[in-house]
């Protein structure tokens, strides 16, 4: 499924075009190319970054050592009509752990630098904080259908790709900012759109995918905006993911971000991810640069 030089990847469903943009092209020793989909932001997405430079790096691995944690900054936002060259180097390969660096670029530019640490599975002491009482997906609407009524506000979400099949447990931003209510937190189930391949490479890429989703509502929704309503300006600065346990990402998994603080035009947002039978499966911070420029 990969494309050629320059091209995008279109075929098929939302779920199978993200497919083919992990497929990435090796093109030399520890280099990789990756595609953007047909249908774009303005920029390059971030979860896409994320979730092809987890590719990049863990193909210079092997199964037999799962990621443990990735740590990303993020340096330009790429050209949605080129494609991104990821380069792996190689600091270690241990008895027990291996790690790596995975830089993206494009016309010899960084857009983007992760390092990423793999580890052998092994048993030891265990504890994790509950997850959320919350609504079972399957009694919750995707959220495409909150968007209804609300098309030219939210052209940026209805018009993006839908991989994922997402259904919020509270009122997304865009329903609370009609209801004059704020929320410290924000609660999506979420899951792929449909079957994933067995590799768990691909199942742990699709959930950097997914955690850049959501994860900055909590920023917006504790003061009353919403995207596509208020004047607001969001950039990942940066963005890591701890993997907790092996999981399967098209079974359910509850996203339950917060946000602790907003300072200096930045804010920080922490998210964990559930299984549906409550176990830990990964956290999630993200920086942002979040500037919002009030109606005179």
């Amino acid at each position: 499924m990969s494309a050629s030089l320059g091209e995008s990847v279109s075929t098929g469903s939302d779920l199978e075009v993200l497919l083919g943009l992990l497929d990435l092209e090796q093109i030399g020793d520890d280099r990789f190319l990756g595609h953007h989909p047909e249908k774009v932001w303005s920029r390059t997405f971030g979860g896409q970054l994320v979730a092809q430079a987890i590719v990049a790096a863990g193909r210079t691995v092997g199964p037999e050592r799962p990621v443990h944690a990735v740590n990303a900054h993020f340096v330009r936002g790429g050209n949605v009509k080129k494609p991104i060259e990821y380069r792996v180097e190689r600091h270690r390969d241990g008895r027990s752990f291996a790690n790596r660096t995975v830089t993206a670029y494009q016309d010899d530019q960084e857009l983007f630098v992760m390092l990423a640490a793999f580890q052998d599975w092994a048993t030891g002491l265990e504890h994790a904080a509950p997850q959320p009482q919350v609504p079972d997906p399957e009694q919750l609407p995707r959220v495409e259908e909150s968007f209804a009524g609300l098309e030219d506000r939210l052209k940026m979400f209805v018009n993006a790709p839908h991989p994922i099949d997402m259904r919020y447990t509270n009122d997304p931003a865009w329903i609370l900012k009609g209801t004059g209510g704020t929320l410290d937190y924000n609660r999506v189930w979420m899951k792929a759109d449909g079957p994933l391949p067995d590799d768990p490479l691909i199942h742990v890429a699709t959930l950097g995918y997914s955690s850049d989703t959501t994860v900055l509502d909590s920023i917006i929704t504790t003061h009353g905006l919403s995207w596509g309503f208020d004047r607001i300006i969001a950039a990942t600065v940066n963005h890591s993911i701890w993997f907790h346990r092996p999981f399967r990402f098209d079974d359910w998994a509850l996203y339950a971000t917060q946000s602790p603080v907003a300072a200096g035009s930045r804010g920080l947002a922490t998210g964990h991810f559930y299984s549906r039978a409550g176990e830990l499966l990964a956290t999630v911070v993200q920086e942002g640069v979040i500037r919002h420029f009030p109606s005179r």
